[in-house]
């Protein structure tokens, strides 16, 4: 199985699924206005930027509402899609810590007012090469399987939406224990990073962090961006 990406117009409405590629455009913005964010002296950005950015990213999950119900005031680590965008940007060379600030290499002016550009720079780099077990709370074991399996099967699986524990029992079969942590790995491993790119959007119908319950849709970017061997298992008129 293989998988490819499309280039997407910095113009594409789909683009607006992508809520880390919205966090880095905002965050690119910020600093083209500040000259830099502020970082504290371990390195991590500034109550004043991380506010700003609970309110204006508005991260499903992680909106200011959300993140303010269990904490007076917020650290980057309160708020951890935030503290994965700027790991993210430090690794992928976008940005650098300088003289108590985080500013802007030549290549993340580059991405300045380019979402297209952004969702196609950094959306591979976040799926494929960020380690994601990491973000794992307790079992940091890898889950059997690569993207391409995922993709190519979620591809037909979620076409009309599928649950958690649908697409659980797809790759894993049923629980052989009323609870087991492959679900929970399962989200963290790979449906999650799927929604944050924008590709999967998820409704929780009410009973958070119950991810069997969760509905997991491709959104339009799934369609406008992927290119998959299981496309021709998908029903033509729903391909563009």
């Amino acid at each position: 199985m293989t998988t490819a990406f499309r280039e997407i117009d910095d113009a594409d409405p789909a683009l607006a699924h992508s809520t880390m590629v919205r966090g880095i455009e905002k965050t690119l913005a910020w600093i083209g206005e500040h000259g830099g964010i502020p970082l504290t002296q371990s390195k991590a950005f500034k109550r004043v930027f991380v506010h700003w950015a609970a309110a204006e990213f508005d991260w499903p999950g992680y909106t200011e509402a959300d993140l303010f119900a269990v904490n007076k005031v917020l650290n980057e680590w309160d708020f951890p899609p935030l503290e994965v965008l700027h790991d993210l940007m430090v690794a992928m060379k976008l940005g650098r810590h300088y003289k108590g600030e985080f500013r802007l290499t030549r290549a993340g002016q580059a991405l300045v007012s380019r979402p297209g550009r952004i969702f196609g720079t950094v959306v591979p780099f976040f799926l494929f090469r960020v380690d994601h077990t990491r973000f794992s709370r307790f079992d940091d074991t890898p889950l059997p399987g690569n993207w391409d399996v995922f993709l190519n099967v979620i591809n037909v699986e979620a076409e009309d939406g599928a649950t958690g524990a649908d697409l659980r029992r797809v790759f894993y079969g049923d629980p052989e224990k009323p609870f087991d942590d492959t679900m929970s790995k399962f989200y963290v491993q790979v449906l999650r990073p799927l929604c944050w790119a924008g590709f999967l959007s998820k409704d929780e119908g009410g009973r958070r962090y119950l991810y069997e319950d969760a509905v997991f849709m491709k959104t339009p970017l799934w369609k406008s961006a992927l290119v998959l061997d299981t496309d021709a298992e998908v029903a033509p008129a729903t391909r563009h």
